[in-house]
């Protein structure tokens, strides 16, 4: 169990390196889309960085 949660924590920061090199912190702008894409890119963790690009595409209604 202890090592699942460690290896949980690795590739959930592998994906938020991601995330940073794709400059998805940098905006101001928040948007159901841009939220979601930081979302699923940290989710595809190190699949980024073997080819992956998650992009999601949503409009927030209130």
């Amino acid at each position: 169990m202890r090592i699942g949660a460690i290896l949980l924590v690795i590739w959930l920061i592998i994906g938020v390196v991601a995330a940073g090199q794709r400059h998805y912190f940098g905006s101001s702008d928040p948007s159901c889309a841009r939220a979601s894409t930081i979302a699923v890119t940290v989710a595809a963790g190190p699949l980024n960085f073997a080819g992956a690009n998650p992009k999601v595409s949503c409009t927030a209604s209130g």
